[in-house]
């Protein structure tokens, strides 16, 4: 039997990412079509304090890979946050997609008993169950960005709706 934390999660991260490759896609065409300055949506935020798009996406991505390595008993990947583009968020969705592909479901098994550290170390040091962790924590962070993504855009005009946000399940 599959564990329930990677259904609940590898399968669920690589839909989301998926859609969010492709509402980047139309964003990119939206701004191509209308003669607007990619840089106006990568920049763009649904307020001052809040992380622009390019931030959004990386930080969604972050998410992906946290979440399925520590689920997996594995080293979290460092990546550099370095996107400036369309096309070097694509990539980094892309490489997100591949890192939660290579974990297979056997890894996950027994999870639910692994404790998740946080910022290990720090002040701010949480000890977690693994199932508290991807339903408490980090599921709901990833949506949230994944989530903001959608939103900007769909603020800037570009014309994207549910079933863009969902993609293909």
């Amino acid at each position: 039997m599959t564990s329930p934390l990677y259904t609940a999660s590898v399968p669920v991260m690589q839909q989301m990412l998926r859609a969010m490759s492709d509402v980047l896609k139309k964003a990119e065409d939206h701004a191509t079509q209308k003669n607007i300055d990619p840089n106006a949506l990568l920049q763009a935020r649904l307020f001052p304090d809040m992380f622009p798009l390019v931030r959004q996406v990386q930080i969604a991505s972050d998410f992906s890979k946290g979440i399925s390595s520590r689920l997996a008993g594995a080293e979290v990947p460092s990546w550099p946050d370095t996107e400036v583009s369309f096309a070097d968020l694509q990539a980094l969705i892309a490489k997100a997609v591949a890192h939660t592909e290579s974990f297979k479901p056997e890894q996950f098994d027994s999870s639910e008993s692994r404790e998740i550290v946080l910022r290990p170390g720090t002040p701010k040091e949480r000890k977690l169950t693994a199932s508290t962790y991807l339903l408490h924590y980090g599921l709901p962070q990833f949506f949230f960005h994944v989530t903001t993504v959608y939103d900007i855009l769909r603020h800037n005009g570009v014309e994207i709706g549910k079933r863009d946000y969902m993609g293909t399940y």
